[in-house]
This record gives C-alpha cells, structure tokens and sequence, in this order.
C-alpha cells in the first residue's frame, strides 16, 4: 500500500510522454519535505533526470489541487512566447499599440511588453492579494517612473486585456485561459484545476489551482525549451528572455524569479531571500513562487524541476507560524 511519501513507480504515472519513474527516494528529499511540513507545507514533487523521483503529501492527495497565488504569475511569460511564435505579440512593441487609451500618457506610451512583464514600466502594481480586473488595471494611474521594480499584480491584468484585444483583432476567441491551454497548457500535458475569473477572464497575477503533478509538467515542458515531442510550440528566444535578469532587479526576469545576488524580493514575508550566498554553486535557479510559499523550482544545472505546495495562505501573510527560506529549503534538499 501506498504511504504518503512514496516514489511513483509502484503508480507507473509519467508526468509527460517518455518521462519514467524511478524506484526509491534520496534521503535529502525526505528531510526537505519534513521541514517543508513543519511550515503548512502539502506537497513536495521532485522530477530529474526525466524521471519523477520523489513525491510527498501531508493533509492532501496527488489529486488535489492548491492554489498557486503568485507562482501563476510565471504563466504569463511563456503565454508571451507563444503569442510571438504565432505572430501576434513582439517582446518589444509598446503596449500603447494595442491599449490606445495609453498613448497619452508619457509613462504608459513608452511602456513595453518587456518592461510591463519584469515590472519595471512603472505601470501601477495594485495590492498584492486583490488584483483589480483588466478594465481596472488598464485605467489605473502609473505608480512612478519607468525603471523601478515595482511587484504586484496590475501589469500582469494589463497584459491579460492586451492577449485579449490582440486574439479579438485576430479574429479568434478572446477568451484568455482558452488559448493558453489550447496553445501551451494542453500540448504540455498540463490540467487545470480551476482557474479565478473576473468578469469572464482569467486572473493571470494569481487565479491558477494545480495539482502539484500538473505544476511539475509545466516545468519541465519550460525547463525543455518549451518542446513537445522534439517540435518548439513556444518561441525560443521569448521563452528564453523570461530568464534573463530584468534591468530594474537581478533576481526577476520575464514574470520568474531568479535565485542570484541582487535579488530584489517583494516583501519581508515572501520567504524569497536576498541573502543568496548558500546557494552561489547554483547560478541558475529559476522559480515560480505565490504567497504561502507556493514553489516552482527549474534547476537546469541539476535537471531538477521541484514542486512545493503549501496551505494556511493568509496565516503566512499574517507572518504566523515558521518562517519559510528558499535557501533553506533548497539547501536542504540538494546538498
């Protein structure tokens, strides 16, 4: 029988086609995953080398999904990439070219998409955990001049109303969440659970519910160059730009974090470290992360793609129970 830390074999489940499982887990993964509970964690997923090789839940299932918060921030980067390889978005055209109502306005006439989705446009972020809706968002002042890291969700609801005209002016279905799964989500193996909407459209700074397989299966489809049976569905070099650190903050790149120095984090109770100097043999630490301490982890030096999913979301705001650490939690788990 099954217990609740248990590698996948004896389940025979594959995350994508051609991914195996393997037969026993490493100790270290089952250290990381304790820590991880002691801090409302749920979940704990650890994909390498191809194969799922460790997969712990506490008070949860393989089937259940979780709330993403923020980590469903990291969608909209790769929906960037696959706007561009069918023709309908460049990284670098001014968003005032599709949300018109922005081209009288001198910071909002010279914002990109580049800029909008690392969050340097100085386009206003909104609060953090009540994303406004795109009409909102499109409408709302600027928060200051360009070049400053500004986190929150309003950029992201800016680029949702953008996918939105730009499907409409294509003669498509404006529906937002339609064609991210047509497009990236369906061709990678990758369900949804459930999905907020706001006045019909998804909520893309913090709407996604997925089990912590499915949330592997997008990292992994990411991590391998946005491939699906050897064919590129996404454009390469969009796709590789959201790893690329922004000019505003080191640490974020297109809508990913990225774990070096100068990390800029969003907020004292994110668990997103500044402090990064434990993990300096690890230059290339990519992540998804949502309030809870909601993790995608991409590791190409390592080809590890690691989920953590956690529950008690507004008692980690509140600063209630453990602190939790990136660089704890990963030094943990590979050293």
């Amino acid at each position: 029988m099954l217990t609740r830390r248990h590698a996948l074999a004896a389940a025979g489940l594959a995350l994508v086609p051609g991914i195996a499982t393997a037969a026993a887990p490493d100790p270290r993964w089952s250290r990381a995953a304790d820590w991880s509970a002691e801090r409302r964690g749920v979940s704990v997923l650890v994909v390498q080398g191809g194969q799922v090789v460790f997969e712990d839940y506490r008070r949860s299932g393989a089937g259940d999904a979780h709330e993403l918060a923020s980590g469903t921030k990291s969608f909209c980067g790769v929906l960037a990439a696959a706007l561009v390889q069918d023709g309908l978005l460049a990284l670098d055209e001014r968003c005032a070219d599709t949300l018109t109502e922005w081209r009288d306005d001198p910071v909002k006439a010279q914002a990109t998409v580049r800029s909008l989705l690392s969050l340097s446009s100085g386009i206003g972020p909104g609060q953090i955990a009540r994303p406004p809706t795109y009409a909102a968002a499109v409408a709302a002042p600027v928060a200051g001049a360009p070049g400053v890291f500004r986190y929150g969700p309003g950029p992201f609801q800016c680029f949702g109303e953008m996918v939105r005209r730009k499907l409409a002016a294509a003669g498509q279905p404006d529906d937002v969440l339609a064609f991210l799964t047509r497009r990236v989500l369906a061709p990678a193996g990758v369900g949804v659970g459930s999905w907020t909407r706001q006045d019909g459209q998804p909520n893309m700074p913090s709407g996604a519910h997925l089990t912590a397989r499915d949330w592997s299966r997008f990292g992994v489809f990411v991590m391998g160059g946005g491939r699906v049976g050897g064919r590129p569905i996404v454009d390469a070099d969009a796709l590789a730009a959201c790893f690329r650190p922004g000019p505003a903050n080191p640490g974020y790149g297109l809508s990913w974090w990225l774990l070096r120095p100068g990390l800029i984090p969003p907020g004292p109770r994110s668990g997103i470290n500044a402090d990064l100097t434990r993990l300096t043999g690890l230059p290339d630490v990519r992540m998804a992360a949502g309030a809870g301490d909601q993790r995608l982890y991409l590791i190409p030096d390592r080809d590890l793609v690691i989920v953590r999913q956690a529950d008690g979301i507004l008692a980690s705001l509140a600063g209630r129970g453990a602190a939790w650490s990136d660089v704890d939690f990963l030094t943990l788990l590979l050293s």
